[in-house]
């Protein structure tokens, strides 16, 4: 069924009478899982859930698919594209890690994505204009088993017009649908702050540089700060 051209609208839970009238699949984790990877590895955009905000993911490693997803969000070239994994073991692959492990493990998998040098594995295309890439693991069973199912690194954003405000359910970006091969339904999401994860820049040794406050602020300046003794960098 992942092979038709139409956007298939996989659901975790049963459809309410006023959802919208487009073919809606309910299934069980496994079937969906297994329909979102193939469309991914066909090259296509689908619209998934994390633990902060509905987003839109591609194969980090298909170039064509990361232009669709620029394509879909109306979004600017120059703005970069986080990449999503499976396992903290899968960040060494794809960036220059300069942080110990446990600082690692003590922020992911959750609402926070860590920016570092990329590695030469990493799509050439998919941000271009910067040596650095921003990673996430998010603290969602369904995404983390999605990455490992893939067997590479999803680019991950916001689902939504670029510019719009962030989305809690599918509904809220339904005009993206026709571009989208499935959009994965998890329900709403609980976090109403809409404000996505935090952003943070390890690549300097010793520093952090706050880039997007995101709604895990607090306790992430707490595990860098008093924890692992990290300082802010002031030249950012």
């Amino acid at each position: 069924m992942c092979k038709e051209l139409r956007t298939k609208v996989l659901r975790f839970l049963p459809p309410t009478p006023s959802g919208p009238t487009v073919h809606q699949d309910q299934a069980d984790g496994a079937d969906i899982l297994r329909c979102t990877a193939e469309a991914l590895k066909e090259g296509h955009v689908v619209g998934v859930p994390t633990d902060t905000i509905y987003g839109l993911a591609c194969l980090a490693q298909n170039s064509d698919a990361v232009r669709k997803t620029y394509d879909v969000k109306g979004r600017n070239g120059h703005k970069p594209l986080a990449i999503c994994v499976g396992e903290i073991q899968d960040i060494y692959k794809y960036c220059k890690v300069n942080v110990k492990e446990e600082l690692l493990g003590d922020l992911l998998p959750g609402p926070v994505t860590l920016v570092f040098e990329r590695s030469d594995l990493l799509n050439t295309d998919l941000n271009p204009f910067t040596s650095l890439v921003g990673v996430r693991i998010p603290d969602h069973s369904f995404m983390r088993r999605l990455c490992q199912m893939c067997g590479e690194p999803l680019a991950l954003t916001s689902a939504n017009i670029s510019a719009h405000s962030s989305t809690l359910e599918v509904q809220e970006f339904q005009e993206l649908w026709p571009k989208l091969a499935v959009v994965v339904d998890g329900g709403p999401i609980t976090d109403q702050s809409r404000l996505g994860s935090t952003v943070v820049d390890l690549s300097v040794l010793g520093k952090y540089h706050i880039i997007r406050p995101g709604c895990a602020l607090s306790s992430t300046l707490d595990v860098l700060e008093r924890k692992h003794g990290l300082s802010a960098d002031s030249d950012k």
